[in-house]
This record gives C-alpha cells, structure tokens and sequence, in this order.
C-alpha cells in the first residue's frame, strides 16, 4: 500500500491512474478525496487491492479550515460563494452520532446514477440521511474570518457537511491526516499488506496452516495466539467476536484475512500462496 500525498485539484482516479502508469499492474484506493481536498490516499497495489474492504472503514482524521461569513453552495470552494458576513458566534461542532444528509456534490448513488451527475446537470433528487459518528471536533485555532479545526470521524463523513453546521462558513481547506493507525507522516513510502492491516488482531501461522489457508480449508481457533490490533473498537474491547476479521500471518507475510466462526478461522481473501 503506497502512502500518497494528494495535492489540490485533482481527483482520487488521477492519483490512481498515474500510480498505474508508473508502476504498472492493478491500482485502486481505499477512500476517496475530493478534488480541492489534499492529504492522505492509500493506494493499493496489485493483490493488496483485495484488501480494499477492510481499509474503508477505518475511521479518517482531517484538518478543516472553515470560512465563516460565507456560504457556497456546495459546501467547499468549488461551489457558487456567497458573502454574507455573518459571523456566527458559536464556533463549536456536534459530536457524537450524527444524522448527514448526503450532499448533491457526493458520489453516492441514487436512483442508479450518482448524485453529482444529477447535481452537474442542475438536478435534485431526495438524498440519503446517514448516521455518521464524531469522535472529536478541536477547534485549533480562530480569527477574523477563518476557523481551523482538527476532526476524527467515522468512514463517510462529510466535512464539509459538518462545517455548514455552523451556518453562515463552507470548508474552503481539507487535509487527512491519518486514515486509521496511518498517518501522513509516512507520504511516500510503501506498506507491506501486513503492515497495511496492523490494527487487524494477529494470527501467526505455520507453513502447514499457510497450504491449508490456501487450499480452502479452515483452522482451529486458538484465543492464546491472538495478539491485538492496533487500533481499538470504538464501541469496547476489540476481543474477538464471532464474525471478526483476523490477519493470518506466516512470518512477515500476510496469508490471508480469516473471519473468526465459533472454534474455526476461515479465509476471506487469501494472497499467499497463489497455489
């Protein structure tokens, strides 16, 4: 998984797409940004795009800067703006479970076509209202017209959802810092699938166990080999419930992702061995 830094104007698919031209093979991303947005994208390459699913739904950490007495029609700079020099008084941000309507801007789909598609045509449509969560919302800093926040959300949140709570502001600057234990800091560099999935609770495995895996076959599960994720579950202990995923490792190589069934693990996505 290559940690990239995406700068401003340009989309999630150029970013991808011009991974692919330099390196070949499969590409995808595991989490969109948005073209005036900048900062974290992890780029999946080659098998390791299988492990798209468990990436996705790690919880994102963003730098927001908010423009108050201002609004824009789509909630961030790329919208019609509009000045009303309303600033509001209350700068603080819901947290906490949260119900979002779904932007025009966004890319989900509604009647089989994606929102934004209608929304460039001049269309409306009745969007989706999500529960998101909120973990935290720090105002790091204010003055005159700007407010900077530092906000740790779950998977599909809208920031610039979250801004245009305050009324009269639109996000005009975005960054991710972290998408889950991977922080920014690490632009550049490329992650090993186990390295990729280290908050996944960790199973080593023998060469024996790694056929079986491949093969098709299950494992016994044993709670005393299981060592901790590093990113815990929001909701309690991250334990290991049934229908939890596990990583099965074989030294520094990731077999496969295991879903735990009562006294059994079962692969879900195997990448090694291929045979």
């Amino acid at each position: 998984m290559l940690i990239f830094d995406k700068p401003a104007g340009v989309t999630s698919h150029d970013v991808v797409a011009r991974v692919r031209r330099e390196r070949g093979g499969k590409v995808g991303h595991a989490g969109t940004l948005d073209p005036f947005a900048t900062g974290l994208l992890t780029v999946l390459l080659g098998r390791a795009t299988r492990l798209q699913r468990y990436l996705q739904g790690l919880p994102k950490t963003y730098v927001a800067t908010a423009r108050l007495g201002w609004r824009s029609t789509t909630g961030d700079p790329e919208g019609d703006l509009t000045e009303t020099g309303v600033i509001p008084a209350d700068l603080e941000l819901e947290t906490g479970t949260v119900a979002q309507t779904v932007p025009m801007t966004s890319a989900v789909k509604v009647g089989g076509e994606r929102l934004y598609r209608k929304a460039h045509r001049g269309e409306t449509a009745e969007r989706p209202v999500r529960q998101v969560e909120i973990y935290r919302a720090d105002l790091i800093e204010a003055g005159g017209e700007r407010a900077r926040y530092e906000i740790e959300c779950s998977s599909g949140t809208y920031i610039r959802t979250v801004i245009e709570t305050l009324s009269d502001a639109y996000c005009e600057e975005l960054r991710r810092t972290a998408v889950g234990p991977i922080a920014i800091d690490r632009a550049g560099t490329v992650l090993s699938p186990l390295e990729a999935l280290s908050f996944l609770p960790r199973v080593e495995i023998s060469d024996e166990e790694a056929v079986r895996i491949g093969h098709g076959q299950t494992l016994p599960f044993d709670p005393g080999r299981v060592v901790s994720g590093g990113v815990p579950d929001r909701a309690g202990p991250a334990g290991l419930k049934t229908g939890s995923q596990v990583a099965l490792a074989n030294g520094d190589n990731l077999i496969a992702v295991a879903t735990h069934r009562q006294e059994t693990l079962k692969a879900e996505v195997v990448l090694e061995p291929r045979g």
